[in-house]
């Protein structure tokens, strides 16, 4: 994982050097869901227990997603509970990730469902979790 300096504020220019060529994808990612059709704010923390700056990326009070950068790469990271995950099945999200959800085990009453995006064209399944994630009561 990357950004673990406190001083180092995950400002546009520490987020271009620590992601590279992944930068991109990361700002268009960020731009779709900033847009009036998906309505996110987002905010970074620094964690101490993690040693690691989060982003936290809300639809009115509620969390939508978690963000972490990692060499090559970055994370984004959705939690579900049994009661929400089934309906995951019924979006229009990639086989392969319906197929990690099926196998994913919950950590207390929570399953998380995260996606790595290593380039461009990763953001539909994002996309999608984050309406279903928003009609969430």
């Amino acid at each position: 994982m990357l950004l673990r300096e406190k001083e180092n504020y995950p400002d546009e220019d520490n987020l271009r050097k620590a992601m590279g060529d992944i930068y991109p994808v990361f700002n268009h990612l960020m731009e779709t869901v900033e847009s009036d059709a998906v309505g996110l704010a987002y905010e970074w923390r620094y964690y101490n227990d993690g040693k690691a700056w989060l982003m936290k990326a809300v639809w009115k009070k509620k969390t939508v997603f978690w963000l972490s950068v990692w060499q090559g790469y970055f994370k984004v990271g959705f939690y579900f509970t049994e009661k929400t995950i089934s309906g995951l099945y019924e979006l229009t999200i990639s086989q392969s990730l319906k197929d990690r959800i099926q196998i994913t085990r919950p950590v207390g009453k929570l399953i998380a469902v995260s996606i790595d995006i290593e380039k461009a064209g990763q953001s539909d399944d994002i996309i999608q979790l984050i309406e279903y994630k928003k009609k969430l009561k």
